[in-house]
């Protein structure tokens, strides 16, 4: 007789841990290490639209691949980018993480958790929405596929947005 598989379900206070990791990562200013959180083919999207389902097809805020993200973190850290003129510094909330989908062996998971941001850049902005995170588990780790920030007012005029959300 075969056992019968059992799916697995990832620990939240787990997954909950490295979504704190990275935002501590966003809040000391570290791109270089956020970025690694990233798998090879990871991706960062920051749709235009709330019913935007297509990152390559719309226009949007902001989307990149790790490459693109590679060069911002370069360029955040340059003492000759105007960028840096003034000091950055952001806070992250997170709350109400939730596991929206799961692979049957656990190592792909799709969590979506709710999130306040203050940007101080010479003038403080304040951020609300929802992240959505594609996790896949690689080796001990998670890493990010896909991290989708969903802005409640992503269609407002925004001034330039010079950390990620």
């Amino acid at each position: 007789m075969l056992a019968a598989s059992k799916k697995e379900t990832p620990d939240l206070q787990e997954i909950e841990a490295f979504l704190y990791r990275e935002t501590d990562l966003l809040d000391a200013g570290n791109l270089h290490a956020w970025r690694d959180l990233f798998t090879e083919d990871g991706t960062y999207w920051l749709p235009v639209s709330p019913d935007q389902d297509d990152p390559l097809g719309h226009i949007s805020i902001i989307y990149e691949d790790k490459m693109m993200m590679a060069i911002r973190a370069e360029n955040f850290g340059h003492r000759l980018a105007a960028s840096m003129q003034y000091a950055v510094r952001s806070s992250h909330v997170l709350a109400n993480t939730r596991l929206l989908e799961s692979s049957a062996d656990g190592s792909e998971i799709v969590v979506k958790s709710n999130f306040q941001t203050m940007i101080y850049y010479r003038i403080q902005s304040v951020y609300a929405g929802t992240c959505t995170h594609k996790l896949r588990r690689e080796g001990s780790d998670w890493r990010i596929v896909q991290k989708r920030v969903d802005l409640i007012n992503c269609d407002a005029d925004h001034k330039s947005i010079v950390i990620y959300i």
